[in-house]
């Protein structure tokens, strides 16, 4: 199994070294293996993972309490995922899926929520925008045309 200093990681992942040590320290990243001088050594999955953070908190703005949060859905997602396949019947086998069913939901529902928070900054900024065209049309009537254009 390949291991990386944080050096590598950190110009892999897109964040700073700090980053990575404080996410570490939020719970988002588990810790990483240390060597008897106490580097850090992550794995693929840990840069994997950073990607993963720094993707979510860039592209859907989450908060750092919302990643944990989100992060958490996906761990007990995997660990139920687990539970499923080692259960042996079929009573257990539905009851877990069931579980697994019901924590995507929960993702679900956690993403739908970010989207209705963007649409209200979308809609708020489209109504700022057309009371600026408005302001703009009253001051010079000719510039309505030009605004139109654009």
């Amino acid at each position: 199994m390949d291991s990386f200093k944080i050096d590598q990681v950190a110009i892999e992942s897109g964040l700073t070294k700090r980053t990575i040590r404080y996410y570490e320290e939020l719970g988002l990243i588990p810790p990483p293996q240390r060597s008897e001088g106490g580097i850090r050594y992550y794995t693929r999955e840990d840069i994997e993972l950073l990607k993963k953070i720094k993707h979510s908190k860039d592209a859907l703005g989450f908060s750092l309490q919302e990643l944990q949060h989100f992060i958490s859905l996906n761990n007990t997602i995997k660990a139920q995922k687990i539970d499923y396949e080692q259960a042996a019947e079929r009573d257990e086998q539905k009851a877990k899926l069931k579980d697994i069913i019901a924590t995507l939901n929960e993702k679900l529902n956690f993403i739908e929520q970010r989207i209705l928070k963007f649409e209200q900054v979308r809609n708020d900024l489209i109504k700022v925008i057309k009371k600026a065209q408005a302001l703009v049309e009253t001051l010079d009537p000719d510039e309505k045309q030009e605004l139109n254009k654009s």
